[in-house]
């Protein structure tokens, strides 16, 4: 699977711009769908560190939203973003509209500011729980009233090849003379590879003698990856269910290694921040600012760039489907 991410040629360039972009997982799933990035905001120095590190031409713009202007980018065709999780994660106290940190107010201003072709934005499960219904009816009253038509749907990142238990929310509004041509993309036929599957190569790289054992062990994809934050959360593999979730695939969820385990290694291994960005389904190439609790927050709140590169391949052709059927999509004024 790693490397396994190529970019889908386009006969025209589709351009996007994102917001809470982190370490770049959606970023590069839509760049793989077609999509040329004019403009990512992001409010971590780390985080952007990451995006510049791995697309040096990319336009990164360090900075809070509640600042940003979108005007510049009027006509844009797609506007997409991860709005934070914890207004509507389980793991909080899912205050949704009354927590500080819900930007999704922000992110519908940023539309009517822009008012791109299409709106994709991605969260938590908790988002579809029934205390939500009216949250989730309101955002979709105002994109209405820009002239959208929205729809939510929950997708699994393990349909789409990630080797993880990764429900997530994904927002989808298609202007209406678009929307006809928009249908969510369906899972892969295939199963995703296991953890020893995944990572057999990188746990024996230093030549541990009970690599093969362990693959056998490991056969069951990941338990979710949880990145924390600045005040919660460090270089580990979650709460304590998770980590016990993790010990029987044959992990320790306590902590990160610095490496694979030596040859002579006796006990559960540890992941490396290597292993886990492979899990979340980023490709070896792609690198990770910063120390290993930075590198790994990154890693865990990211969007796995496989599901957001299957939904950005049906936005793009929806897009494409439409120019062809009237010959230049008109931009909304």
């Amino acid at each position: 699977m790693a490397g396994s991410l190529s970019r889908q040629g386009k006969a025209a360039q589709l351009t996007s711009l994102e917001i809470c972009s982190g370490a770049g997982g959606q970023a590069l799933g839509l760049e793989i769908a077609g999509f040329e990035h004019s403009g990512l905001v992001e409010i971590e120095p780390a985080a952007c560190a990451t995006l510049r590190l791995n697309r040096p031409k990319w336009n990164v713009v360090n900075g809070d939203l509640h600042h940003f202007d979108a005007s510049p980018y009027k006509g844009i065709d797609l506007f997409a973003g991860g709005v934070p999780c914890p207004p509507f994660s389980k793991a909080g106290k899912q205050l949704g509209a009354d927590d500080e940190r819900d930007l999704f107010p922000v992110a519908i201003r940023l539309v009517s500011e822009c008012r791109p072709k299409a709106v994709m934005l991605e969260n938590v499960r908790g988002l579809m729980d029934a205390v939500f219904d009216d949250y989730r009816n309101k955002v979709e009253k105002q994109l209405k009233k820009l002239g959208y038509t929205p729809g939510w749907r929950l997708l699994n990142a393990s349909d789409f090849g990630v080797s993880q238990l990764r429900p997530r929310v994904i927002f989808v509004a298609i202007r209406k003379d678009i929307a006809g041509h928009f249908t969510w993309p369906a899972p892969l036929d295939s199963s995703a590879p296991t953890v020893g599957e995944l990572l057999h190569d990188l746990i024996a790289a230093n030549g541990w003698i009970g690599a093969d054992h362990w693959r056998e062990r490991a056969n069951a994809i990941a338990p979710t990856l949880v990145g924390g934050s600045k005040k919660h959360g460090g270089p580990d593999l979650g709460p304590t269910r998770a980590r016990k979730a993790w010990a029987t695939l044959g992990v320790d969820g306590k902590g990160l290694a610095d490496a694979a385990p030596a040859r002579e290694f006796v006990g559960m291994p540890r992941l490396t921040t290597r292993m886990t960005a492979r899990i979340q389904g980023f490709p070896d190439s792609w690198a990770f600012a910063g120390k290993k609790t930075a590198a790994y927050r990154q890693i865990g709140n990211a969007f796995p760039p496989p599901v957001a590169a299957a939904v950005g391949s049906k936005i793009a052709a929806a897009l494409s489907a439409a120019a062809k059927g009237s010959g230049k999509l008109r931009s909304v004024a």
